[in-house]
């Protein structure tokens, strides 16, 4: 049963702990892109009717603390920004600052599922990497090479356009001084810094088609920005050490996160309960007491901010965190987790309202609440520099809906007379507090608009067959899932779905907006690559090795079905090879 009946359904149980990812290399991803490419199309099932080609008339760049963007879009720290094929698709839909997954100390957290509840506005209980720390390093660089080698790629130039512009990584770590200072954390934040060892590494997978590009001038400096995620109820003075331990030892330009707590519980209380109306949404109380106050917030700017400047470094803000809330649903299994979307784009905006007055002059204010296509050019308009996004990107369509928003911000500007965002944003001056008034007074941030449920169908989902909407292949952030048109004759023409296991981490969200009753992470085919992770569990499951079947936990007639499926060509075919 899909999420609507569950989370009425008093049997139900979560599924437990995390299944933990295991990242393709280098020369698979490139093995899947070339068999993608070429077979449909496609780029890790983003067709290109998705990407996003700049206007050579509408210069939608800005600066990001001093660094060239070419959007001001992109992911916002989360599970968009942890693996080198998250990231190469937020930049197919035209991100180009990438906020990366917050890294911290404890790379071996079991994080129970699921993990992700987007049935209506947006909750989640994840709250850091699931690779370990090196891991994230090896990631972030294969993916900073993936994105020069698709740049110089001539067979997506008509998509992307012949300069498809500059783009930042904007590291994240957290989430204490102790964490950030030890080792481990260091020799990441170095490693993003100075890569070269990396990416030497990694060169020899250069091969085949792909060999011309073995000699390119991969930049070393994957990062030297960084973000600061600060865990609820943080003391000040925390802040302000770790602030300035980035600045002085890594030498970082360094934007810290703040909390809709800043508000006050009174205020985030009522927006939420009654102005907005989700009376089903309890607020933490005793979090407020414990977090980053007000007016301390504010001495914290300043003093950072200038501490910055003295040395040479830039520093910015950036709104907000989720807010922590009480776990009414029991649809995920903690006790607490973190609400986002709608509600947190009016605490937010709130927020900046009441920060502007006493912000220091030109300080750059980075955002991620609920931002969508609808709201993207008001929030820009408002101050907003840049804009991430990660609830928008969990509903159907996934990151597909990053290019329809960098469209929508084109024609604006266009329409306004403008050949560049910046032009366009100086001169059409949006208050915070005028668009803060209206979004509170908005029906579209209440709950009356964002309680409709994913559409369902009477139907139980199946291992092979179903309504092919494609929706488990778009609410993916990690592009485990994948489809094969199936040459079965009593099924022909009907799209088989297939999960690749190693990149699926059971965060529930297919199974939100699948139609059928039915858990689609749990019920297609698990195809696995690694015989090691495959020997570790014990679902169903198939191991492939240069498209065929050599093991599997199911039955002789899946067997077959998959194998002929497997025989009429896949990704799994080339990245098995």
């Amino acid at each position: 049963m899909t999420q609507n009946s569950l989370k009425q359904h008093p049997g139900f149980q979560p599924h437990g702990t995390t299944m933990p990812l295991t990242p393709m290399s280098l020369g698979q991803l490139l093995e899947r892109i070339d068999h993608e490419w070429h077979s449909r199309k496609r780029i890790f099932d983003l067709p290109t009717a998705r990407f996003w080609k700049p206007d050579p008339d509408v210069d939608l760049s800005f600066e990001f603390l001093g660094r060239r963007c070419a959007s001001p879009i992109g992911p916002a720290a989360g599970p968009h920004s942890q693996l080198a094929e998250n990231i190469v698709l937020s930049w197919l839909g035209g991100s180009r600052l990438f906020e990366l997954k917050t890294v911290q100390i404890l790379d071996d957290l079991e994080i129970k599922r699921p993990c992700i509840d987007m049935q209506t506005i947006g909750y989640n209980i994840e709250w850091s990497q699931e690779l370990t720390v090196p891991q994230s390093l090896t990631e972030y660089v294969k993916a900073s090479m993936l994105l020069r080698i698709l740049q110089e790629w001539e067979p997506i130039a008509e998509f992307v356009g012949p300069n498809p512009g500059p783009h930042v990584f904007d590291m994240s770590v957290g989430y204490d001084l102790a964490g950030i200072s030890d080792p481990k954390v260091s020799a990441f934040i170095e490693g993003m810094r100075d890569a070269t060892d990396e990416i030497e590494a990694l060169r020899s997978q250069l091969t085949g088609p792909w060999a011309r590009y073995a000699d390119l001038d991969f930049n070393p400096v994957l990062s030297d920005t960084l973000t600061l995620s600060t865990f609820h109820g943080c003391p000040p003075d925390e802040i302000e050490g770790i602030t300035k331990h980035l600045i002085d030892e890594h030498d970082l330009d360094v934007i810290v996160k703040l909390n809709p707590t800043l508000l006050g519980y009174e205020t985030v209380r009522s927006i939420v309960n009654d102005e907005l109306g989700y009376t089903d949404v309890s607020v933490k109380e005793e979090a407020f007491a414990e977090d980053l106050q007000f007016d301390r917030g504010i001495e914290l700017i300043n003093e950072l901010n200038q501490y910055a400047a003295d040395r040479g470094r830039a520093f910015g803000i950036k709104l907000t965190n989720t807010l922590v809330v009480h776990n009414a649903k029991a649809w995920m299994p903690e006790d607490t987790m973190y609400l986002s979307g709608p509600p947190l784009h009016v605490l937010a905006m709130t927020l900046l309202d009441r920060l502007t007055p006493h912000l220091p002059e030109r300080l750059m204010v980075s955002f991620s609440a609920g931002i969508t296509k609808d709201n993207l050019v008001d929030s820009l308009a408002a101050g907003v520099n840049p804009a991430t996004v990660c609830s928008d990107l969990l509903k159907p369509g996934g990151y597909g809906r990053l290019a329809p928003m960098l469209r929508t911000v084109t024609k604006a500007v266009s329409d306004a007379g403008f050949a560049s965002l910046a032009e366009w944003k100086a001169s059409n001056p949006l208050s915070a507090a005028e668009y803060s008034a209206r979004i509170r007074a908005n029906g579209d941030y209440h709950l009356s608009a964002n309680e409709k449920l994913p559409r369902e169908v009477d139907h139980t989902l199946e291992t092979f067959g179903c309504v092919a909407c494609n929706f488990c292949i778009t609410v993916c952030p990690n592009d485990a899932f994948f489809n094969i048109a199936s040459p079965q004759e009593e099924i022909e023409g009907r799209q088989q779905y297939l999960v690749l296991a190693e990149l699926c981490n059971e965060c529930g969200n297919c199974m939100t907006f699948c139609p059928e009753d039915g858990d689609p992470a749990q019920v297609k085919p698990k195809i696995y690559t690694n015989p090691d992770v495959f020997a570790a569990r014990s679902d169903q499951g198939f191991l492939v090795r240069d498209g065929q079947i050599v093991d599997s936990r199911s039955n002789d007639s899946d067997v077959n079905v998959l194998q002929e499926l497997l025989a009429s060509g896949s990704p799994v075919s080339k990245a098995t090879s």
